[in-house]
């Protein structure tokens, strides 16, 4: 289908965090959009109130007249929706034109000069920085992000002058494999997604063939240590990156008082006294990273030292709800053993000497069976723990694997306890700490506001 002859979009999961950045996209631009989610939540009433149609019943009878014309309507889904679904089954049946989210942001790399953030963790903070940084600057772009920023109050950016698009690349289902980048980051190659994989070494070989997908002029920045074997086309600039060594990398790091400052350095120009305005210790490597893709995108250094100390964060990554001098509490998004040992060394950074808690739900089966050894060494870091029950996500579950895997393998002497979701705020009434965070990707967010009020009356 020609982009002329598309007169309809059509979401198969038009409420998750990526689906619904693209929604946006054919809503600014004049196309009618529509969609089915599971159920309703804040996105999907943005959607309506901006003029999407959405519902929340599997039924293609259901389904508005503006959408059931094949050579009008293009039909995109995410690969979290079974292959049983009515509606999708539906579009296929009657030769609709079905593409993967991936697939549509495919195109616009094709369309306009992708700035694409990968890897296993750090892609949300580190491409929605970068996404910042170009708006506020004459460049300008468009974004795709995987989180609500809180600049913006939204996952999308649009632009009508900027041939820039920042992407945040998934490797889950290869989707990343679709993409065409002009430059891109690859944070980390920590195993993960191995119910897609099946193995690390396939997982590796996944990021070796997105790395040959960078267009021929343009830039693949690795950060130092990868394991993997980059694979870019002859024409491609290949920099490296970290906090301390590489081609762009921090020096007079400065935390305290609540602040991170330091010296930027890049062979596109030095740039002294950054501040972060998220100051948490991993975002001296995101905030590097992003600063990288802006300065090859032409953001000047006026502009780049502004926009980071100005930017405000993602909503559930290292997010702030309480913050004061008796008690601090945040949540953070963090779901896999390294982004759990990463969130807890910077709060212990930030909160040395106080007692810190964490109350911890797993996201899917899969992942606790293959890493649970890794969650509860990355957990083990304090002295007081909560684990939740599983949030099984897209999976059924898996006989002998639940949150107990973790739990049995803390440390010796750590303070911990399971408890289900009901019991989370009991949890959080025995108090016993000075620092609280709550972790993981699934639900448990939903209990931070009352979790936060409660703390404000205790």
């Amino acid at each position: 289908m020609e982009a002329k002859d598309i007169k309809a979009v059509y979401f198969v999961g038009i409420g998750g965090i990526g689906m619904s950045a693209i929604a946006r996209y054919f809503l600014h631009t004049g196309i009618a959009v529509g969609g089915y989610d599971r159920t309703s939540c804040a996105l999907t009433e943005k959607l309506r109130e901006e003029g999407a149609w959405v519902h929340y019943t599997d039924d293609p009878s259901s389904i508005p007249s503006a959408f059931t014309d094949p050579q009008r309507c293009l039909v995109v889904y995410t690969p979290a929706i079974p292959a049983e679904h009515q509606e999708l089954q539906y579009f296929r049946n009657h030769g609709f034109e079905v593409q993967k989210r991936a697939q549509v942001l495919g195109t616009l790399t094709h369309a306009l000069k992708g700035l694409c953030v990968a890897g296993t963790h750090g892609k949300t903070t580190t491409s929605s920085m970068a996404a910042h940084i170009l708006h506020q600057s004459h460049v300008d772009c468009n974004a795709f992000l995987g989180g609500i920023t809180k600049n913006y109050g939204t996952n999308y950016i649009l632009s009508k002058k900027s041939e820039y698009v920042v992407i945040e690349a998934d490797e889950f289902d290869r989707s990343f494999h679709w993409l065409t980048p002009y430059a891109t980051v690859i944070t980390a190659t920590d195993a993960d997604h191995l119910d897609i994989y099946g193995t690390e070494e396939a997982y590796l070989e996944s990021f070796t063939k997105y790395t040959s997908l960078v267009r021929p002029e343009g830039y693949l920045i690795l950060h130092t240590g990868l394991r993997m074997k980059p694979a870019p086309q002859p024409g491609v600039t290949t920099y490296t990156y970290s906090r301390q060594s590489g081609d762009f990398h921090a020096t007079n790091v400065q935390i305290g008082d609540g602040e991170i400052t330091f010296d930027y350095h890049s062979p596109l120009g030095d740039i002294p006294g950054i501040r972060l305005g998220v100051p948490v210790a991993i975002n001296i490597e995101n905030g590097i990273a992003a600063m990288a893709l802006a300065q090859i995108a032409g953001a000047t250094a006026e502009e780049i030292r502004n926009a980071m100390a100005s930017f405000k964060g993602v909503d559930r990554r290292f997010d702030f709800h309480i913050k004061t001098d008796r008690m601090v509490y945040l949540s953070d998004y963090a779901h896999h053993p390294e982004e759990i040992r990463q969130s807890i060394v910077s709060i212990k950074q930030l909160y040395e000497g106080r007692r810190i808690k964490a109350i911890f739900q797993p996201h899917l089966y899969t992942r606790t069976r293959d890493f649970y050894r890794e969650f509860a060494d990355a957990l083990s870091l304090l002295d007081d723990v909560a684990i939740v029950d599983i949030y099984p996500a897209r999976e059924a579950p898996i006989p002998g694997v639940t949150s107990a895997l973790i739990y049995d393998n803390l440390r010796p002497g750590i303070h911990k306890q399971m408890c289900s979701k009901d019991e989370i705020l009991d949890v959080v009434k025995a108090g016993g700490y000075d620092v609280l965070v709550t972790l993981g990707a699934g639900d448990i967010d939903n209990y931070a506001d009352r979790i936060a009020d409660l703390l404000k009356e205790t």
